[in-house]
């Protein structure tokens, strides 16, 4: 996420057209204290809803667990993991080469 000064807002407002363009939040400050959060727009947060499209987003950039997620948009996980499957969204997040090295352990 990306911090953003008003006074930078103010000299130079391509600052915040670019952190949104590039599918970033930008956190909006006033003397270092945060005063807002923008994010960009797209056609995800009118069909799912704002809350839905973040924590979704949320998800998957990796700051939200399943369980957080769950949770969040308060539906039990077995529906969520029909929602993340019927969207696409991968469910299971895990590095298969790892998984090999681990195995070979074994054998």
């Amino acid at each position: 996420m990306q911090t953003i000064g008003i006074k930078d807002l103010q000299i130079n407002p391509a600052v915040l057209t670019r952190s949104l363009e590039s599918d970033a939040y930008a956190m909006i400050t006033k003397r270092s204290k945060p005063i807002g959060i923008a994010i960009s727009f797209n056609n995800k947060i009118i069909d799912q809803g704002l809350k839905t499209a973040l924590m979704m987003d949320a998800y998957k950039k990796g700051y939200l667990s399943l369980g957080q997620l769950s949770k969040a948009l308060e539906i039990d996980k077995k529906k969520l993991l029909k929602m993340l499957a019927l969207m696409g969204m991968d469910s299971i997040d895990y590095d298969f080469a790892d998984d090999m090295k681990y195995m070979s352990s074994f054998l």
